[in-house]
């Protein structure tokens, strides 16, 4: 649909969205022109009203889509209608009658300490390129908490080693600067010796294949699933997990919450706040074995 491709080529190509944004717009898109129709034979972006809308938001519902889910297509409509009405291609956005359902508030997993201590210090990672990849890909999750994305931008000119720090390209393109501590900064100047061996290697990437290729998203959920597999019971393994194990431990040791933020790269603190949930229940356990009068 004309619409449609105009629509991503803007938010790509004007908008700068980060490749996993645009991928999420264009399903989100697919699905939904896709729904219109096979139910209402739908072809027009000028003839879709708030009914049709709700239709798809009821049927998403019915096939247990969770509500984040859902408020991510409904975000994802707001900004296709927007677009159409800057474009002067619609009068009005049907989005204006449509209300997102409230989101349940989940706490984030995260190993506990014992356990990322284990996974670092005692399981055995493979003593070849392989395994130095899947070490560093583990490492830099849980020392600097930066997500899967940033973590396979990672590019060697990001890397600032001298200032015992490292540059990532997170969320809207925007940079921060996060430390490394010495043990990491040996781990990464080890690892760029081995990828030194790939001499047919073109591009910058950090993190590669045994191939010489970069990693891809696939690649580190699976190592990361792996390795949480072996030292944890946790039902959930994404690459995640560790992020929120990095932001979980360091509230737990006292750490500012807007310092965190700041490393985390959240737009707001309210989305910071929900490991304190997790700082919060520790006090608790500590209060109830330390005081008197517990």
């Amino acid at each position: 649909m004309t619409d449609v491709s105009e629509f991503i080529g803007y938010i790509q190509h004007e908008k700068r969205y980060s490749l996993n944004t645009v991928q999420a717009y264009t399903r989100d898109l697919e699905q939904f022109f896709l729904y219109l129709q096979l139910n209402y034979e739908i072809q027009s972006s000028s003839n879709i009203s708030h009914l049709q809308i709700r239709s798809w938001l009821a049927s998403l519902k019915e096939d247990e889509i969770q509500s984040k889910s859902i408020n991510r297509k409904i975000s994802t409509l707001k900004s296709f209608f927007k677009y159409l009405l800057k474009k002067e291609k619609i009068e009005s956005s049907p989005m204006t009658k449509i209300i997102s359902p409230k989101n349940s508030k989940r706490l984030p997993v995260f190993v506990n300490e014992t356990n990322m201590d284990t996974l670092l210090t005692e399981v055995e990672f493979p003593d070849d390129f392989n395994g130095f990849t899947e070490r560093l890909i583990i490492e830099l999750l849980y020392q600097t908490g930066m997500r899967r994305a940033e973590l396979i931008g990672l590019q060697i000119s990001s890397l600032q080693l001298s200032q015992k720090a490292i540059k990532v390209l997170g969320k809207g393109n925007k940079e921060r600067i996060l430390p490394l501590l010495p043990e990491l900064i040996e781990l990464i100047q080890n690892y760029l010796i081995a990828r030194n061996q790939f001499t047919e290697i073109d591009h910058n990437h950090l993190l590669v294949l045994k191939n010489g290729r970069p990693i891809y998203p696939k690649f580190v959920y699976l190592v990361v699933k792996k390795y949480l597999s072996v030292a944890t019971t946790l039902n959930k393994k994404s690459p995640h997990v560790l992020r929120h194990t990095f932001a979980t431990h360091l509230l737990n040791k006292g750490a500012d919450l807007n310092a965190v933020k700041e490393l985390l790269g959240h737009a707001n603190l309210t989305a910071t706040q929900i490991y304190t949930h997790n700082t919060i229940d520790k006090l608790k356990e500590i209060h109830k074995k330390a005081h008197p009068k517990a």
